[in-house]
């Protein structure tokens, strides 16, 4: 009898052994795997679904190995980095308490909303159709999401960004500006984005432009004949006469104030400056050669910088 319990005792160990061994050691993972749990799964299907890709040699046995071994916390949904050599419990745990991957694109500032929408259309791990979005309503910065989410969700992400920066941005806004709404703030923003790369211009740019807003003056900014043409995107060759000419509600080169709406998308820091522009008497202003601009208070004074431009041109051999 004393040798059949101790027979029975080994056998014990070595099906225990075995057990264990099979939830903390074996592994079939051969290297780092993404793997997704979709919403509403239970742990029964997730089984299914692990041995489905191999990274489980049976889901009946990863089932039953975590009903006794395992956490009883709910698997997460979302996309999961599986890693090499993983164990059953390891996988287990990952599941229910790890990281989603989360996955980044980015709007930069003064990307036009057909730009906006042809990099989420581009994105193969986002899902469904999206409309291009109102120009001005998408705030430029870098958004995460996951493999499988909705554009509609990012997109929808974007614009509440804009919506929340822009309240927080106009309630501290300078007295005596030259916008009366959070609407029109955007809109002399996107052509203060558009019209310099530089970030220590973009409160006299904005000072510039506000002056001329208060005196009635066209704001004659080049990007405004461009976007009726593209939509925003790049020109790609010399503004035509023909195109400054031409009357319509964005061409500010043929109208006075500001164009019927933005001309692209804003950044935080540009539509900063257009709510506390600088103090300047400048309007008019010209390229420098060095990648800013020289301003002027006079026409007089502009006058003799772009003659000066010019001559910057001809030594480049941009000019005959």
């Amino acid at each position: 009898m004393k040798r059949l319990l101790i027979a029975a005792a080994l056998v014990g160990v070595i099906v225990g052994a075995w057990f264990a061994w099979g939830w903390y050691g074996a592994s079939t993972v051969s290297k780092e795997t993404a793997f997704t749990v979709p919403d509403g799964a239970t742990l029964t299907s997730v089984a299914g679904k692990l041995e489905d890709e191999g990274l489980i040699d049976s889901s009946s046995s990863f089932l039953l190995r975590a009903k006794i071994l395992g956490s009883g916390d709910p698997v997460q949904r979302g996309e999961f980095a599986i890693p090499e050599g993983a164990s059953g419990a390891t996988i287990l745990d990952t599941l229910q308490h790890g990281q989603v991957i989360r996955r980044f694109v980015t709007v930069p500032e003064g990307l036009p909303s057909i730009m906006v929408y042809e990099k989420l259309m581009a994105e193969p791990l986002l899902t469904g159709p999206i409309p291009v979005p109102a120009e001005g309503s998408v705030l430029p910065d870098t958004y995460d999401f996951e493999r499988g989410e909705a554009r509609t969700a990012v997109l929808a992400r974007m614009r509440t960004a804009m919506t929340k920066y822009l309240a927080e941005a106009w309630s501290k806004r300078k007295p005596g500006i030259a916008v009366s709404t959070p609407e029109q703030a955007v809109t002399l923003a996107s052509i203060v984005e558009k019209e310099t790369g530089v970030a220590s211009e973009r409160r006299m740019v904005a000072g510039l432009y506000s002056n001329r807003v208060k005196q009635g003056m066209p704001l004659q900014a080049d990007p405004t004949i461009i976007y009726p043409i593209t939509k925003g995107k790049p020109l790609g060759r010399r503004i035509r006469q023909s195109e400054i000419a031409a009357v319509n509600g964005y061409n500010t080169y043929t109208m006075s104030g500001m164009p019927e709406g933005p001309i692209t998308n804003p950044g935080r820091e540009s539509i900063a400056a257009v709510l506390d522009p600088a103090q300047t008497q400048a309007l008019f202003m010209v390229a420098d050669g060095k990648g800013g601009h020289v301003f002027a208070n006079t026409l007089a004074e502009h006058n003799a910088n772009v003659q000066r431009w010019f001559a910057i041109r001809r030594a480049r051999g941009e000019l005959d």
